[in-house]
């Protein structure tokens, strides 16, 4: 498999699969410093950025949701003084799909 950030996304349906524990397995090798985090029952990719001020945290967030944007898949996103949370899931299936995981390691390729 190719760099997970190049990887398309695809159109994701209420009856999309959620990813396996394997595959979750082999794309958390790309995004090594997400977590995964149950709320209500649902599965979360979810990180935090630190950024030296709110200025930097509000950049983040903007380009965060360009890429959130251009892929129609959106995540929650908390901007605070001089860190940005990040939180990646498919609304639709309640969990985690390939999706997410392409845009967690997006979204790391802009914090870079």
């Amino acid at each position: 498999m190719g760099k997970l950030s190049q990887q398309a996304c695809e159109a994701c349906s209420i009856d999309a699969p959620r990813v396996t524990d394997d595959e979750m397995d082999e794309y958390r090798r790309d995004v090594p410093e997400w977590q995964i985090v149950e709320r209500d029952g649902i599965m979360q990719l979810e990180r935090t950025f630190t950024f030296k001020d709110f200025v930097q945290a509000l950049d983040f967030t903007q380009r965060v949701g360009e890429i959130a944007e251009d892929a129609d898949h959106h995540p929650a996103i908390l901007t605070e003084y001089g860190k940005v949370t990040v939180t990646w899931w498919s609304h639709k299936i309640k969990g985690l799909h390939r999706n997410d995981f392409i845009l967690a390691a997006r979204t790391d390729e802009v914090a870079k």
